[in-house]
């Protein structure tokens, strides 16, 4: 698609376009209306043609568009885009040339026309943004293309009003509604506009979201780095943003706290049973389910109690005393959980630098989608909410898995949703005992599984125990590894091309094997 530009001014937006070319369009000409405008010195830098059609004294309206539109014809455009074109087209100009669009600096049908950001700033609104509109003959009421918002700050001037609605809306919006058309998507009847795919569903063809700043935190990741939480009040699931920290002397959460909290809490909203996790760096150190919330507590921190140092605790149960006590035999940062009787405040606030967080009651697991955050853009995805039952294990091994290493299956794939992939768990009944994550190869991670169980998890090993990998084995190797551990029964997805060499070598060494069908990856 070919662009024609038309500017009386800077064409800032105009040259944005040419340097992003959305959907493959070129900008083939940019012509303005008034001699020496800072568009021209612009699109000569970029190589683009240009051309300049003052008015002349005397000369009416549809005499000068149709020298716009002789000037015109040799560059074969197929779009028309104005910014900032101070003049009002007529019916001469609109009937012959190809479909031509504006950006108007405000939310139409409000403030249309000339100041507009003045009059945003004194009609007090809290929300302003861009408008890409058709041009027909009226003043900014053509057929809208497409908008996009923008908060108003106390405090704002005209200046900062303009220079924000120009880089976060404008430069977002025009290329969005001229990849459109160069993707030949729009359709315009009857004076409304509708284009294919802009429908609503899992993944809608455009997200529009809105947060408020909680509050901004001391650093981010590293001291060097500014950082904020925002809170979503649209998702009433129990979370750490907004959670009420029950002891006011402690220090607030850091980054990395509210990283690490959310991603306990998550992992232990996954059991029914009382349930509690220690994660550090966003990854279990331990994870278990019991009778009670004292026990499974125990049995998480015994996987990796070196590593717990420092870490963060997330109980799917109200703290009660006898954990609080557990929890305060050694260093913790914080400890997330649905509620905390007296008696456990009582032993959580003596511990000066704890954070204690009540998240009330937890529910269901959210089905929002998960959001990362990349250089120009972001990854949308939906939640991992599988939760396999036996009957969605295949056996694919001349030994039948034992009900309790079944048991022990379902419990370590539950938790290895919550581990960085390459991903490995060491399981006995309902407790970890080693977790490898984190690395770029599987053997290895079986490896540092089997490290971990041997010689950090306290009375407890790997021997006998159920390994689960959140993806295929490639190769033999990491099957191997695990029997040199102790590991008699292993359950992972499979669909590798060497499953048949996998499965003989759990037979080889008289491992029981299921395969799940479907992976469990984090990154």
């Amino acid at each position: 698609m070919r662009i024609a530009g038309m500017a009386s001014n800077y064409g800032r937006n105009l040259l944005h376009l040419a340097d992003t070319e959305p959907g493959g369009a070129e900008l083939a000409v940019v012509l303005t209306n008034e001699e020496g405008a800072p568009a021209l010195e612009g699109a000569a830098e970029r190589g683009i043609p240009t051309e300049v059609v003052a008015r002349e004294d005397a000369e009416s309206r549809a005499d000068h568009e149709r020298r716009v539109l002789r000037r015109l014809e040799g560059y074969d455009v197929d779009l028309v885009c104005l910014d900032g074109y101070m003049r009002i087209l007529t019916e001469t100009f609109l009937e012959a040339a190809p479909t031509t669009l504006n950006v108007h600096p405000a939310l139409l049908p409000s403030f249309p026309g000339l100041d507009a950001h003045e009059r945003t700033l004194e009609a007090g609104v809290a929300v302003s943004g861009c408008t890409v509109h058709i041009v027909d003959e009226t003043i900014d009421g053509g057929p809208i293309v497409t908008q996009e918002p923008v908060p108003v700050y106390d405090g704002d001037d005209v200046a900062d009003l303009k220079e924000r609605v120009l880089s976060d809306a404008e430069f977002t919006a025009y290329p969005r509604a001229v990849r459109w058309f160069a993707e030949d998507r729009v359709t315009v009847a009857d004076g409304e506009v509708s284009v294919d795919g802009d429908e609503d569903g899992r993944f809608p063809a455009r997200r529009l979201a809105s947060a408020d700043r909680d509050r901004e935190l001391r650093y981010g990741e590293n001291p060097h780095q500014a950082a904020a939480v925002y809170a979503d009040d649209g998702d009433d699931l129990a979370g750490v943003v907004g959670a009420d920290q029950l002891n006011g002397g402690a220090k607030a959460l850091s980054y990395n706290n509210y990283n690490d909290a959310d991603g306990a809490l998550r992992l232990v909203r996954e059991f029914d049973a009382p349930a509690a996790a220690v994660i550090k760096h966003t990854n279990p150190a331990g994870c278990a389910v019991a009778d009670d919330l004292a026990t499974a507590y125990d049995d998480a921190l015994s996987t990796d109690p070196m590593s717990a140092f420092g870490g963060i605790v997330a109980l799917n149960r109200a703290c009660d005393a006898a954990t609080a006590e557990a929890i305060t035999d050694s260093f913790k940062e914080v400890v997330v959980a649905p509620g905390y009787t007296d008696a456990a405040l009582d032993v959580l606030r003596g511990e000066e630098n704890l954070r204690v967080l009540d998240v009330g009651d937890l529910g269901e697991p959210s089905a929002s989608p998960v959001e990362t955050d990349l250089v120009g853009g972001r990854l949308v995805q939906e939640r991992d909410r599988q939760s396999l039952t036996a009957d969605d294990l295949d056996v694919v091994t001349d030994r039948e898995p034992t009900d309790e290493q079944i048991e022990t299956m379902l419990f370590a794939w539950r938790t290895i949703k919550h581990v960085k992939s390459n991903a490995i768990i060491f399981a006995d009944g309902t407790e970890t005992v080693g977790v490898g994550m984190g690395q770029v190869s599987r053997v290895d991670a079986v490896r540092l599984a089997a490290m971990k169980a041997d010689e950090h998890a306290e009375n407890k090993d790997a021997d006998g125990a159920v390994m689960a990998s959140d993806a295929f084995f490639p190769f033999p190797d990491g099957v191997e590894a695990a029997a040199d551990a102790g590991v008699e029964a292993v359950v992972q997805p499979g669909e590798s091309v060497n499953d048949e060499d996998v499965i003989e070598a759990a037979n080889d060494r008289d491992i029981a094997m299921a395969f799940t069908g479907q992976r469990a990856f984090k990154h």
